[in-house]
């Protein structure tokens, strides 16, 4: 993935428009550093206008032997004769003129064509998707839809997928799909710099369903010791080696969630339909807006989604500004069918909600959808005995 570099916000915005839509952008150098270190497959590191000068040659002579795969790129408002020769000795690849994006958009389409030579083609062609599944509040079913929505994505051995528990004090994804691990996340603690595909395979638990299972910690105390720059590297190397990697977080912004956004291809967004609800999931996406994560790859999941609590689909998106993508409504199969250890997509794939949440798996794969199943209403009557 790119990384642009700049003190101002306006010029990285910019700049990023004429990136992949994996880059991320730095203010400074040595956050810049600190990037670098928790994520190793960058091939292209875009030094801004704003940046001083000294500073950015600095950083091309740093990454010149530290980071030979990565071409490095100066973008300037002046460019003469004594300055390409100054970053010619730097190391670095390209400088472009500021304001040219076309310019900026060639620099990196050679910046990565030399990164596929450099690593062959099979390497170059071997990343899949990270998909994070997250709410910012707790109740709302987000395992259990990250539990379907893998199974969907996985549609029993089309696809390599592996499904990560982050809810690193209290996560479910284990006991949801009746698996006992042997080996969890814990298990990679300390290994950050010696990690590698074999040794995360070993990590792995595997699914009748042919899905793959990195589970969390047994207990709540493991989770302070499982580093931003551990989840970041297990999250690199499993997209290496699977198509999806659906990661199913915690329900607030923690170090491990963080980490795990910041890998993030396609996020969808839990939500239920009440008011506290709605109000924390606005709140959230005002902060990945903020961080610039996924955006215009967000996903809004409504779960338990009934007309008669009287916040229908459309005041949704008025309120939270981000369309509906799906559409699970209350159902006592679902709950059934994840006691029994068979989620719905599985014990029961014609079913409405298994439905709707491969119609949500076949647009993060960029599949049409299934032709739409009518809904039957949820009974009055249930409703208002179990609200009593």
């Amino acid at each position: 993935m790119p990384v642009v570099v700049d003190p101002d916000p306006a010029t990285v915005g910019e700049l990023l428009t004429a990136m992949p839509e994996s880059a991320h952008g730095v203010d400074c150098t040595e956050r810049l550093s600190a990037w670098l270190t928790e994520h190793t497959e960058e091939y292209l590191v875009l030094l801004g206008p704003h940046l001083d000068l000294d500073d950015a040659l600095a950083a091309c002579e740093s990454l010149r032997t530290g980071r030979p795969t990565a071409s490095v790129v100066l973008v300037r408002d002046v460019i003469d004769a004594g300055l390409l020769t100054r970053a010619m000795k730097a190391g670095a690849r390209d400088v472009v003129p500021d304001r040219d994006l076309e310019a900026v958009a060639a620099a990196a389409n050679r910046a990565y064509q030399l990164y596929v030579a450099l690593r062959g083609p099979t390497g170059a062609t071997q990343r899949g998707k990270v998909v994070t599944v997250f709410s910012p509040k707790g109740g709302v079913g987000k395992t259990t839809m990250a539990v379907n929505l893998a199974l969907s994505l996985a549609d029993r051995g089309a696809r390599r997928v592996c499904l990560v528990d982050l809810d690193l004090a209290f996560g479910d994804v284990a006991i949801t799909l009746q698996l006992f691990p042997s080996h969890t996340i814990e298990h990679a603690i300390g290994s950050e710099d010696s990690l590698d595909v074999s040794l995360v395979d070993t990590l792995l638990t595997r699914h009748q369903d042919a899905l793959m299972v990195l589970a969390a910690p047994s207990g709540p105390d493991v989770r302070e010791r499982v580093t931003p720059a551990l989840v970041a590297r297990v999250l690199t190397i499993l997209r290496e080696t699977f198509d999806y990697v659906v990661v199913d977080t915690a329900p607030a912004f923690d170090e491990a969630t963080l980490a795990a956004l910041d890998e993030t291809d396609e996020c969808v967004v839990v939500a239920t339909l009440d008011v506290p609800t709605l109000k924390n999931v606005r709140v959230a996406l005002e902060t990945l807006e903020m961080l610039g994560i996924a955006r215009g790859h967000r996903h809004l999941l409504l779960n338990r989604a009934d007309d008669a609590v009287g916040i229908g689909a459309d005041k949704v998106e008025a309120i939270l500004g981000l369309s509906v993508a799906a559409q699970v409504a209350t159902s006592t199969d679902i709950a059934a069918a994840t006691n029994v250890g068979t989620p719905i997509v599985v014990g029961k794939p014609e079913h409405p909600s298994s439905t709707a949440i491969r119609d949500l798996a076949g647009r993060l794969a960029g599949q049409p959808a299934e032709p739409a199943a009518e809904q039957p209403a949820a009974p009055v009557t249930r409703r208002f005995r179990i609200r009593r």
